[in-house]
């Protein structure tokens, strides 16, 4: 692919330098076509069974996006007290709300319990606490299904070496402390890990999970968890995740579990990357360009305070350049270089010997695939303000859906 940007008309209406000019740089411009297609995709895995796909927001927890995953019917999972009061400013019923904490203290639990939100526990204190604060009550538990998937091993949330969920080995132990309380488990949930593009790992965890659904009398859902991986390699030919053999395959598991349990109960995804990865593009403008020890540096105002991703995962991102508005398609003028931001960390660099068009001071980098664990790990380390963000609509124009910050936000909770 010569141009993602240029291949689905990504900015629509807009011209990347007119944004950058109103908005502020650097800049996250989303687009709406692309982010309900992905919301489509997902609520559409399984169609022969009961099933819903609930977003996890903490991959974008946008007001904005809530918003649309709302209208698109997908529910939405909580990994905090604050995300549960966001769901429900953006208008999000209770019980459309599942709660999946990990070491919270009372307070938090007691506020979904107050609040009529669906918990699942995912270690035996938790549960303990959890019966304590509300005995008799429904909940949910997270379980280690053994089998863990993901790009890094920062992001493998199951296996042997995670702290997420109650082990197999201590399955029966929780069953235990729910009686304790005559707390009913309705529901388990696993989580194997994030962006895989190979479906293999995360199949063999729905047949473990499956099993172990099986020690229960009767569950209301069984939630597969997500972790669906996106072509970050897009320009370079990777291809799309597999959606359509998954649901074969998937399917398949769930017609041997239904026949030999008696009884459908709801099946659940939850992905988070997924969903809002491919709808944003991070532009930026370029400050410098120099080198040092025969490295060539594109200095841009893109920090690590702006993306995290690779500096904490050593993460690729596809870079398109940008320059009086147009894509600099690939030519045979290519140089490597490193591409970095204005934070005062050495780490600092969003891609580290990559071959890209010459490009010049001034020229826009364009940062694809930024739309998920791009704004919501943001920060302001060096006192940088975090950056606006921008939804290109259905019609094809800019609307802002979060202004840029100023340096009166950063000083507002100093006493």
């Amino acid at each position: 692919m010569d141009s993602y940007i240029n291949y689905c008309n990504f900015f629509g209406n807009a011209a990347p330098e007119k944004l950058l000019s109103e908005y502020g740089s650097p800049l996250y411009v989303y687009n709406e076509n692309i982010l309900r297609n992905s919301m489509r995709n997902v609520a559409n895995i399984v169609t022969k069974y009961p099933f819903t796909c609930n977003y996890s927001i903490k991959a974008n927890s946008n007001l904005k996006i809530l918003k649309i995953a709302l209208e698109e019917g997908l529910n939405c999972d909580a990994m905090s007290e604050g995300e549960i009061r966001l769901l429900q400013m953006a208008g999000f019923p209770n019980d459309r709300i599942f709660y999946v904490p990990n070491n919270v203290s009372k307070e938090e639990l007691q506020f979904a319990i107050d609040n009529s939100i669906l918990t699942s526990l995912d270690s035996i204190a938790q549960l303990e606490l959890y019966g304590q604060l509300n005995p008799g009550g429904r909940c949910a538990i997270r379980i280690n299904p053994g089998v863990g998937a993901g790009h890094h091993e920062k992001v493998v949330t199951a296996g042997k070496n995670t702290k997420f969920a109650i082990a197999s080995d201590d399955l029966d132990e929780a069953i235990s402390v729910a009686r304790k309380y005559d707390l009913r488990i309705i529901g388990i949930n696993q989580h194997v890990g994030s962006l895989f593009m190979n479906p293999d790992a995360f199949l063999s965890s729905c047949r473990n999970i499956l099993h172990f659904a099986e020690r229960f009398d009767r569950l209301d859902f069984i939630d597969f968890g997500g972790g669906f991986g996106v072509p970050y390699h897009k320009l370079s030919g990777e291809e799309a995740f597999d959606f359509a053999s998954l649901t074969l395959k998937l399917t398949d598991l769930l017609d041997e579990f239904v026949d030999k349990v008696g009884y459908t109960p709801l099946f659940k995804t939850e992905p988070g990357r997924y969903v809002p990865c491919e709808s944003a593009i991070l532009l930026g403008k370029v400050y410098s360009v120099k080198t040092n020890a025969d490295k060539k540096y594109v200095g841009t105002d893109i920090g690590m305070n702006v993306l995290m991703r690779p500096v904490l995962y050593d993460s690729w991102h596809d870079i398109e350049v940008i320059r009086n508005n147009e894509v600099v398609l690939p030519s045979d003028k290519k140089e490597k270089v490193n591409v970095v931001g204005n934070i005062c960390e050495t780490g600092d660099i969003i891609a580290k010997e990559r071959e890209l068009p010459i490009i010049y001071k001034d020229d826009i980098i364009a940062v694809l695939d930024a739309g998920a664990y791009g704004f919501s790990m943001s920060s302001n380390y060096n006192m940088r303000y975090r950056p606006a963000e921008v939804m290109i609509g259905s019609d094809g124009n800019p609307v802002l859906i979060r202004r840029r910050e100023t340096f009166e936000d950063l000083i507002r909770q100093f006493t």
